[in-house]
This record gives C-alpha cells, structure tokens and sequence, in this order.
C-alpha cells in the first residue's frame, strides 16, 4: 500500500521498524547522576498511535493513580520488554493492546524514534503507528484512567511546548511542559511524554516533514 503524503514525511523522519536503535538514550547525559550507578537501564517500548483521516491526532494516556511508577501522569501506551516479546515493536504493541484495546494487526507501524532515558531506570524505545480512523479504545481499569487525544499539529508548535525546573532529589533538572489544550483541560503532558513529542518534532523538522 502507499503511504499517504503525511505518514510518507513520518516515515522519513523515522528510524525504520526493521532497524531497532541501539544507541544511547538522546537524553541520558542530564539523567547520569539521577539513575543508579552501575545498573543497565531496563528496556521498554511505548506507542505513539496516531488516528485520524483529515487531522491527525495522537492517543495519550492518563495512567492510573495506584501504578508504582509515573502514577497518575499522562503516557503513551507501553511498558518493559518481556523476554517473550520478539522485540521493541511486539512489545508496544503488546502493551497498546493489554491497556488501550488496539488489536496488534490493526497498527501499522511507520518506525522507531530516538531512545529516551527515564529517572525510573528505563531504556524507552518510542514506536510510531498509524491507528484505524474508527479505533475506540478500551481502557484497562486497572492501568489506564483514562483515553484522549490531542492533534499532532498542536504538539509540533514550538509556542506550545517550554521548559520547567523541577527539584528531584536535592537537584535542579529542567523537563519539557505543553501548555493545557482547551481539548483536554485537566491533562498536564510533560516529562518523559513530552520529550519523546519534543524528540518526534525535532527528527520531522530536520527531514523537512514538519506538519
């Protein structure tokens, strides 16, 4: 099948699906002194599922608030690579489909971006997927608190992304923030998400593919 005119630009922006990094995470030299010393950072993968016909939308997640790690915090579907899993890509879409209800052959899948380092000791392989335009998603209760969307134009204006300081254990780090869209007025996508959007934006704008 050929690809739209918009997946097409995606897919020059993107590591393709058969190429997994294996490079460091872009972000790992701010983290150093955050993660524990001498221990490899596990390896996760996370969806980024775009949906829509006329606009384009990215599906986010508010995780549930009784979760260990990042509870309550806006995310993309995703979690540790199982040793079962045949790589970065069945494992996103594994966890797509365990926390959101999208059926792994309804993905189609455009390719990986840049590794991302977090403060909970993951190695996150973000993976790009076009979602079916009627895809509904089926929460998991006991991960997911909610579903939305927001449109991937929005995400890629540089107006509405900025940096923040936060303390996280005696240290000043600055994160990526968006601002709150009227959309969606109760979610604060920041941190890991925003990063790896911030990341999307920056590989778009440099293969000239910048919605």
């Amino acid at each position: 099948m050929v690809p739209r005119p918009a997946d097409a630009a995606l897919q020059a922006a993107l590591e393709p699906p058969e190429a997994v990094p294996v490079g460091p995470a872009w972000n790992l030299d701010e983290l150093r002194d955050l993660l524990p010393v001498r221990a490899a950072l596990a390896d996760a993968a996370v969806l980024v599922p775009l949906v829509g016909e006329r606009e384009t939308r990215v599906i986010l997640t508010r995780r549930h608030d009784g979760l260990r790690n990042h509870a309550g915090q806006v995310s993309f579907p995703g979690g540790r690579v199982d040793p079962g899993d045949a790589g970065p890509v069945a494992a996103a879409l594994r966890e797509a489909e365990e926390e959101i209800g999208l059926p792994r052959s309804e993905a189609s899948v455009l390719g990986y971006l840049d590794p991302l380092a977090t403060i909970s000791g993951f190695r996150v392989l973000p993976v790009v997927a076009r979602v079916p335009a009627g895809f509904e998603a089926r929460p998991q209760p006991g991960e997911v608190a909610e579903v939305f969307s927001l449109p991937l134009s929005w995400l890629m204006a540089p107006e509405n992304l900025r940096r923040i300081a936060i303390d996280i254990r005696g240290r000043e780090r600055h994160v990526f923030e968006y601002r709150r869209h009227e959309g969606a007025p109760g979610q604060r996508v920041w941190g890991a998400t925003a990063s790896i959007l911030y990341n999307l934006r920056q590989r778009l704008l440099a293969a000239g593919g910048l919605p």
